[in-house]
């Protein structure tokens, strides 16, 4: 094509020294797992990681609405372009003993064998990716046997006796463990501790050893709400410029959407109901009803205790 392939790389050393500015647009107050994510990435494109080991192995601690799946999603959107290339298996689904052969594949003989495993056959179509473990600390401890392999060999044989190769796929286990003492007046300090202690009385040693690294999440501050509230309305602002309608939103009605959708012990996830119930579900009866036209301007402001939306120049 005659594009110079030093070009290139420069486009992509840049890309990774800024990788935490990246993280950072999607994962609000989380800066020692972005720093921690991150630093893993860099070692394996610069070629300083073990060669058969996953890129990174992480295990993110916290409480639920505090970004663990946003960082990975956030991570697989850069690594592979492409949000979707993530493999999420929920490991509530994975509680009886039985359930290993869900993973891996069944052996020949049993039922499901020309199947293979929902992580192995994931992994073998598509292998680089993010593989994300959701509530690892559900899953049945036979489970944990397979992800020793995994972690410590790279790979994997699934039923049918194929190698399944794990070196390129960023393996991230959220859990909720220890979270019932995370309580509002606590200092992050020992908030940290109590949940490091929580992971390592349930988690076998040989299991912790092998992950690069367990991450506790912080409690989301009102100041990190706030920015999550610019996050969100810029989608809605995204959805609604398809429609020719723009969308201003006042300081005012920002500052009032942050106090009302903060809640400590759920992080985000209050916010995105308020957002839907004050904003998207006004949004779409105005649409419908006509009021806003091609080329209007939405303007949000606050009265009282609640928005007031109008029709902006």
């Amino acid at each position: 094509t005659g594009v110079p392939v030093a070009r290139l790389m420069e486009g992509e050393v840049d890309k990774l020294i800024r990788l935490e500015d990246h993280l950072h647009q999607r994962v609000i107050g989380q800066d020692a797992a972005v720093s921690a994510v991150a630093n893993a990435v860099r070692r394996s494109r610069a070629g300083l990681a073990d060669p058969n080991r996953p890129i990174g192995s992480f295990i993110f601690l916290g409480s639920t609405g505090v970004g663990k799946t946003e960082l990975a999603r956030a991570l697989a959107e850069f690594l592979f372009d492409d949000e979707r290339a993530i493999t999420r298996i929920d490991m509530s689904e994975y509680m009886e003993k039985h359930s290993v052969s869900r993973l891996i594949g069944a052996p020949p003989g049993y039922v499901g064998y020309d199947e293979g495993g929902q992580l192995t056959e994931a992994v073998r179509r598509r292998p680089y990716a993010v593989v994300l473990l959701d509530e690892i600390e559900k899953a049945h401890p036979d489970v944990f046997n397979v992800l020793l392999q995994l972690m410590d060999d790279g790979r994997l044989t699934d039923g049918q006796g194929r190698t399944v190769d794990f070196t390129n796929v960023v393996l991230i286990m959220t859990s909720n463990l220890g979270s019932e003492q995370i309580q509002p007046d606590l200092p992050d300090e020992v908030v940290v501790e109590r949940v490091l202690a929580a992971a390592q009385g349930h988690f076998r040693p040989e299991f912790l050893n092998r992950v690069d690294e367990l991450i506790v999440f912080h409690r989301l501050s009102t100041a990190d709400i706030r920015q999550i509230v610019e996050i969100q309305l810029a989608g809605i602002h995204r959805r609604l410029s398809d429609r020719g309608v723009g969308l201003e939103v006042a300081d005012a009605a920002l500052d009032w959407l942050a106090e009302q959708g903060y809640d400590p012990s759920y992080g985000a996830r209050p916010l995105k109901r308020l957002l839907q119930r004050e904003i998207a579900d006004r949004l779409a009866l105005d649409l419908l009803e006509g009021t806003y036209q091609d080329g209007d301007t939405v303007t949000v402001t606050t009265a009282g205790d609640t928005l007031a939306f109008s029709r902006g120049e």
